[in-house]
């Protein structure tokens, strides 16, 4: 196993030492322009894959409530897509272009932003929140419930509400691209390790890594893909199937009835504490802190106490994180800012020409600022006209 291991680190080692540098000159020199790297193969491709993940991850939030991150595995995708199709041409006798990482980039950037819409657009929680059956669901005596406060999804009106809020967030990104990379030099992981895979894949010794990667996908794709069909044989309904195995017994199996149906399994120690704790003991004080004839299932019985004591947590947690995240950020700003003003002029022509690089075909603060006036005048227009409850200041 050491031997394995000391291979492997010689073996990276190596390519790092032999290859990166000469490639990253390279591509340094040789960088197309941005009309280069969209092209009709790009679209298709991350159409194609942004179709696919968009599924994926509606699927998850509908049955589990989690938002997943693919983008490393979208990059993966997207050079395995071209990588085929560039083969595909060659046998058949046509010539194609050759295939950039900055194309590998634009692709994985398309399709991240396709799936993306359908984790942030709300299909999953808010969107279909507003219809009818949810009003009833609620209860419609329910005191602040107001008649006729639901909303048909149609894709007209859903169309409109993602595009007059989906975009103002990417003109508010331009000016800040520049200070939060290049003048702070603020690292982001997922980015970084994107970028480290797809420029993996474009260095001459990429083919033999590339192949392990796309056999490791394969093989634990297609034994995820027959496992699912396996158990599809099994799926009856919604007490049937390998989802309701007694794994803990059938006492803890009644007791699972009471979960929620996205949360099959105990995932940890907080919801056996809530689900078999909390609840319990909040259901034996029926009748003195919530009404016995009331259903548990009304937000002025048990499932009122349920819904906001999460919602307590949530926001405990959320306020803790976005103050700790808030606090670390800015020490991390202040050390960094301190650092480019003693190293600024010692900077390497390497990371000259990557900055000179990065900000040559940069889109102009003005445009960033008329497009961000323009879609907020759009959205304050557009979204009391779809929800006429809604003021528009």
């Amino acid at each position: 196993m050491e031997e394995i291991r000391e291979r492997k680190q010689t073996e990276r080692e190596e390519f790092e030492d032999s290859d990166l540098k000469p490639q990253e000159e390279e591509c340094l020199r040789k960088i197309p322009p941005w009309r280069s790297q969209l092209t009709v193969r790009g679209l298709v491709a991350s159409l194609f894959i942004g179709i696919i993940y968009s599924i994926i991850v509606q699927k998850l939030n509908l049955t589990t409530g989690l938002t997943p991150t693919l983008n490393v595995s979208a990059a993966l995708l997207s050079f395995i897509f071209i990588k085929g199709w560039t083969k595909m041409l060659g046998k058949l006798g046509f010539n194609s272009a050759p295939f950039t990482r900055q194309e590998n980039t634009v692709i994985q950037t398309c399709a991240v932003a396709c799936y993306s819409v359908s984790i942030a657009g709300g299909f999953g929680s808010f969107l279909l929140g507003l219809n009818k059956k949810t009003y009833e669901l609620a209860g419609v005596d329910t005191p602040g419930n107001t008649p006729g406060s639901y909303k048909k999804p149609e894709i007209g009106w859903m169309t409109g509400f993602l595009f007059v809020t989906g975009f103002v967030g990417l003109f508010s990104l331009i000016p800040l691209r520049k200070i939060m990379i290049i003048d702070y030099k603020l690292a982001y992981p997922s980015g970084i390790a994107t970028a480290v895979l797809i420029n993996g894949f474009h260095t001459p010794k990429a083919d033999k890594m590339a192949k392990e990667q796309v056999r490791g996908f394969a093989k634990f794709f297609s034994f995820s893909f027959l496992w699912g069909f396996f158990q599809w044989f099994y799926t009856g309904g919604d007490q049937c199937g390998f989802l309701q195995f007694p794994t803990f017994g059938l006492q803890a199996w009644k007791q699972s009835d009471d979960m929620f149906t996205s949360c099959k399994f105990v995932y940890s120690f907080w919801s056996c504490l809530s689900w078999g704790v909390m609840w319990p003991l909040i259901r034996g004080l029926k009748g003195e802190w919530y009404p016995a004839t009331i259903s548990e299932g009304s937000m002025k019985s048990l499932n009122g106490y349920k819904v906001f004591i999460s919602i307590a947590l949530i926001l405990g947690d959320g306020l803790y994180n976005f103050l700790k995240v808030m606090y670390l950020s800015s020490r991390s700003i202040k050390s960094t800012i301190k650092v480019s003003n003693e190293d600024g002029s010692n900077q390497s022509l390497e990371d000259l020409q990557r900055n000179e690089l990065f900000v040559r075909e940069s889109i102009p603060i003005w445009i960033a600022c008329v497009g961000y006036v323009l879609f907020s005048i759009a959205s304050i227009i557009a979204i009391p006209l779809m929800f006429p409850q809604l003021k528009w200041y």
